[in-house]
């Protein structure tokens, strides 16, 4: 085999990360004439294709002019900062992407930094340029002003730019010249990416990614930092908090193409998976059975959400899914924090059937929930909380950068709904009939901020948020004003009881839903909750008279997503989440009861 080029893929979301990959998988002629590939060919998982989203960080390899090139492919948004982090130890070289139009977003700086404070040397790839209002060398500058900002060295300044259109196939060194293939962009690979050091030594390999097989159980993946590994060696873990334990690799294997290959022995720079080693997490170094020596661990972000995931207790338990008590929930909560470095678990004291889980925004619990959800899981869970922390005495919380880009017309209404929120604008600038704001917020500002700024902006609003550090508390923020309406009692909702309710607010429920009393079902046009009967049935008389049989005329249900319910919910309702529906509901059902509680 000749040399090593092991390189990742960093970008803000949607820029084109994904499908930049797949056309360097098709350029390393990994596939058949013939053979059929789709799009997204490493989006391999419902929710990422569902979502158009990568959520895992993955390892894919090409082999070019006799040079094997390990591709990382990352996630874009910061919910899953967490992934990024820990594989950019693994590369030597990053190509940075950035859409031609809309430049780089906060989340681009996020991984810029990562990458330029461990010494990466960047590509610049401007991705989108066929789109019909680009403006690459603006962009190009952009890029230049923010590795300045990020205090890149001269080396790193010296970045090739290289442009082109991922989803066209094709990159050039000017954009106004296109070619009808990649193979640029390989070549400047090839040429400016560093290849690994070859360190001699007792071997060592820092774990910065697990993979989990159902036959040999868990898989350590990362870079061999020194020396070699082979099949059979007698090898020491060192854990996180100095603890040592031998242990046997049983079976190496190297990334070739899209999957994986059994060989005898990994060398220094190159990126291996290692099948055998029981009891090891991410972050725990591999090094040599008699003299080990362990390299420094991964410091990944803290927490800055959490949330109460709890058994589902509501009348409807049961009849959608499989697995619904507490035992088969606390099992899969474990089973998750394996290989999901960003999250925390603990359980709630006294309670057998809660639990505090904690990560890095909402979008990465609601991952969680979703995917446990289409396992086949029940379960309840509460509002998203940020998480305090006390520095110095003084009670802090986590505030984050936000960047919104609007057409001019709505960026009064965007700065009035996000100051109401304690946030600061720190800039504001204009290109060509839009405008880019920039904010400090705190964390818990922007929970529910997202589907008001589309309604506000008639859809046009792009929003990226990502963490900063933490700041002395802000005070308080009201997140939702107005109450719900609440289910009576259980039954059928009936279209004659809607339409004659409909003047009090607008409805999440459509006429033949089942319902249970203490269900959520609307929102009230009053800032109180409203407790309403739906399941009332029109009596049926003898008399007929002209104009007592007007039409029901329903305005569809608004429907939530995932998110957007767990924003929604008060403090005293959950987001009830079976494996066939979503529904909203107080977390004491029965109204006297309520009543009582809250006198």
């Amino acid at each position: 085999m000749g040399s090593i080029r092991n390189i990742a893929i960093i970008a803000h979301v949607d820029h084109g990360k994904t499908t930049l990959v797949d056309k360097m998988l098709l350029a390393g002629n990994l596939f058949r004439e013939n053979q059929q590939t789709g799009e997204l060919m490493l989006d391999n998982n419902e929710l990422e294709r569902e979502r158009g989203i990568t959520i895992l960080s993955k390892n894919v390899s090409i082999t070019y002019k006799d040079t094997k090139i390990n591709i990382i492919d990352t996630p874009g948004h910061s919910d899953f900062g967490g992934e990024v982090e820990r594989v950019l130890n693994m590369a030597d070289g990053c190509l940075l992407l950035v859409d031609a139009f809309e430049g780089p977003m906060p989340q681009t700086r996020f991984v810029l930094q990562k990458a330029l404070e461990i010494g990466l040397k960047p590509v610049v790839v401007i991705n989108k340029v066929d789109k019909p209002n680009c403006r690459p060398e603006e962009v190009y500058e952009m890029v230049f002003d923010l590795m300045c900002d990020l205090d890149a060295t001269e080396e790193q300044l010296d970045f090739p730019v290289i442009y082109g259109s991922a989803k066209n196939g094709w990159m050039s060194e000017d954009w106004n010249r296109p070619t009808d293939n990649i193979t640029y962009l390989l070549d400047c690979i090839l040429k400016y990416i560093p290849e690994p050091e070859i360190l001699e030594g007792t071997p060592q390999m820092l774990i910065t990614s697990l993979d989990y097989s159902k036959y040999t159980g868990r898989i350590a993946v990362g870079r061999v930092h020194r020396g070699t590994l082979r099949e059979g060696m007698n090898i020491t873990v060192s854990h996180r908090d100095g603890l040592l334990e031998k242990t046997k690799i049983k079976e190496l294997h190297i990334f070739t193409g899209m999957g994986r290959q059994k060989t005898d022995a990994v060398s220094s720079g190159d990126i291996c998976a290692i099948v055998g080693v029981e009891n090891f997490e991410i972050g725990d170094t591999i090094c040599d059975f008699e003299n080990p020596e362990p390299l420094p661990p991964i410091s990944i972000d803290e927490p800055t959400m959490s949330m109460l995931f709890t058994i589902n207790d509501s009348p409807f338990f049961g009849k959608e899914g499989k697995f619904c008590t507490s035992r088969h929930i606390g099992d899969r909560l474990e089973k998750e924090l394996e290989r999901n470095l960003a999250l925390r678990v603990e359980s709630v004291e006294g309670c057998t059937d809660r639990w505090i889980v904690s990560g890095r925004g909402v979008l990465h619990l609601s991952v969680l929930i979703e995917t446990m959800r289409r396992e086949g899981y029940e379960l309840q869970v509460g509002q998203p909380q940020v998480i305090y922390k006390e520095i110095d005495g003084v009670k802090c919380e986590p505030v984050e950068e936000m960047t919104i880009n609007v057409p001019e017309e709505f960026s009064s209404k965007m700065i009035d709904m996000v100051t109401r929120r304690r946030g600061e604008m720190t800039s504001m600038e204009s290109q060509g009939g839009r405008v880019n704001i920039e904010f400090l917020i705190p964390s818990r500002g922007i929970i529910g901020l997202r589907t008001n700024m589309l309604t506000a902006s008639q859809g046009e609003a792009i929003i990226a948020h990502r963490f900063k550090e933490y700041q002395p508390f802000k005070g308080e923020i009201n997140r939702r004003t107005n109450g719900s309406l609440i289910a009576l009692e259980g039954g059928n909702a009936y279209a004659y009881a809607i339409d004659h309710l409909q003047d009090r607010g607008k409805f999440f429920i459509e006429p033949q839903d089942q319902v249970y009393a203490g269900q959520v079902i609307g929102e009230h046009v009053h800032d109180i909750d409203l407790v309403i009967n739906v399941c009332k049935a029109k009596q049926l008389t003898n008399v007929r008279a002209s104009g007592t049989d007007e039409k029901a005329r329903i305005i569809p249900a608004t429907i939530f997503s995932l998110e957007e319910a767990l924003e929604y919910i008060k403090e005293d309702e959950y987001v009830e989440v079976t494996p066939k529906s979503m529904r909203m509901r107080k977390v004491i059902l029965d109204h006297l009861e309520r009543k009582r509680a809250n006198k």
